[in-house]
């Protein structure tokens, strides 16, 4: 199992690792970087029920070889997405796009359900809001049915930058999103106040796009001196940062040897004042 300290809680007493690995733009090669990654040691993975980026029934495969070595469905963090059709590939639905809202919402959790070989979902998470208010009610009313009827054990959205949509989607639902997944970029300033909203609301943050969006962090002075001072690299440094800000970023590499490095990131710990050094880099 997971050791207790590195994982945290959610508002639905879920647990999740402190770091998640990201099956996005794998194609051929996600069952055995799936594989991999949970033999090197990852236990949670995210995926989406959408083909135009991610091959949901690959990590099915890579998740059922790891199955055959010893680890147990119970060990492992399992999230995936619901993608509006907006986010689709045209020739790619996994759904019937004629079918009402809630009907998509119900065919796209049947198919990961499939794809992913388990009955029961760890997390479904809404890929996007909806820009009709009515249309995104609709889509959360059907990701409640399946959390209330138990085929998911938590909900949450991704790609949500707005305090207030989320402010809103909390206050109107009856279940309240116990995850929210941004891309972490300056553009966005970070998301300081969604993450605000989130501590607040105990709310669990997790990013993604984490080392390709902030070249600049991981070049930085402040990040070398620390990098020199733990003997850890740039991307350690960053990642171990980010879990001490209770943020849970998404790892989507290749490597072997770089999966290894970004685990290792529980066996250091910054101190207050790195902490708040790094801080400053967000700017």
């Amino acid at each position: 199992m997971i050791a207790a300290d590195d994982t945290w809680t959610s508002i639905h007493g879920v647990r999740l690792p402190r770091i998640l690995y990201g099956t996005a733009w794998k194609k051929e090669r996600t069952a055995g970087l799936v594989e991999l990654a949970l033999a090197t040691g990852f236990r949670g993975i995210d995926t989406a029920c959408q083909p135009k980026h991610y091959d949901e029934a690959g990590v099915g495969a890579g998740l059922a070889a790891a199955l055959t070595k010893g680890l147990h469905r119970q060990d492992i963090y399992l999230q995936t997405k619901f993608t509006p059709l907006a986010g689709q590939d045209p020739q790619r639905i996994p759904y019937d796009p004629t079918a009402s809202l809630a009907r998509q919402v119900a065919q796209s959790f049947e198919r990961s359900r499939a794809n992913l070989g388990t009955d029961v979902l760890d997390c479904l998470v809404l890929h996007s809001p909806l820009a009709d208010p009515s249309d995104f009610a609709e889509v959360w009313r059907a990701m409640e049915a399946l959390f209330e009827s138990g085929g998911v054990r938590q909900l949450g959205i991704s790609n949500c930058y707005d305090p207030e949509v989320l402010r809103h989607l909390c206050e109107t639902s009856r279940a309240k999103p116990a995850v929210v997944q941004n891309r972490f970029y300056a553009a966005t300033g970070h998301d300081r106040a969604i993450r605000a909203y989130c501590r607040q609301h105990g709310i669990l943050y997790q990013s993604f796009w984490t080392l390709t969006a902030n070249p600049d962090i991981l070049a930085h002075d402040t990040v070398k001196t620390l990098m020199d001072r733990h003997r850890r690299t740039a991307a350690q440094i960053f990642f171990r940062f980010l879990s001490q800000m209770e943020i849970i970023p998404l790892i989507g590499t290749s490597s072997a040897e770089h999966m290894r490095e970004d685990l290792q990131i529980v066996d250091f710990a910054l101190a207050d004042e790195e902490c708040r050094s790094m801080a400053n880099l967000l700017g």
